[in-house]
């Protein structure tokens, strides 16, 4: 078995597909657009396949809480993996350069990971990992 996907509520569709295009190489597919319901999304796969991620944008959802910097149960973050340490240093340089709060600096975990970790624009955690 393999995750396909992991699917994330958001508030304004575009900004977040350009976001993940920009900084993590996503290539969404067309935009789906269901007019009797108002739902739209996007697919986005990333270069070296894998689990794709899906925008989806409906009105009338309400907004999470989404402290991140709280604890909660339920998901907590997605991890990214850029290939090397120089490539987690190089990308959340660039993300903190264009303003992304940085909320985890580089850094070798206990359980062997190198990675930081970024908030997207919509304060969503991301594992940026070697």
């Amino acid at each position: 078995m393999t995750i396909d996907h992991l699917a994330i509520w958001v508030r304004d569709l575009e900004a977040m597909r350009a976001f993940y295009e920009t900084y993590f190489a996503a290539t969404a597919n067309e935009k789906y657009v269901n007019p009797r319901t108002d739902f739209s999304s996007y697919f986005l796969s990333f270069p070296d396949g894998g689990a794709r991620l899906e925008l989806m944008r409906k009105p009338g959802i309400p907004d999470s809480l989404n402290d991140a910097h709280a604890q909660f149960s339920g998901l907590i973050h997605f991890a990214v993996s850029v290939g090397s340490e120089a490539a987690v240093d190089a990308l959340t340089e660039r993300l903190r350069t264009d303003g992304f709060p940085i909320v985890g600096e580089p850094r070798r975990t206990g359980d062997g990971y190198y990675e930081s970790v970024v908030l997207d624009p919509e304060q969503n955690r991301i594992e940026i990992t070697a």
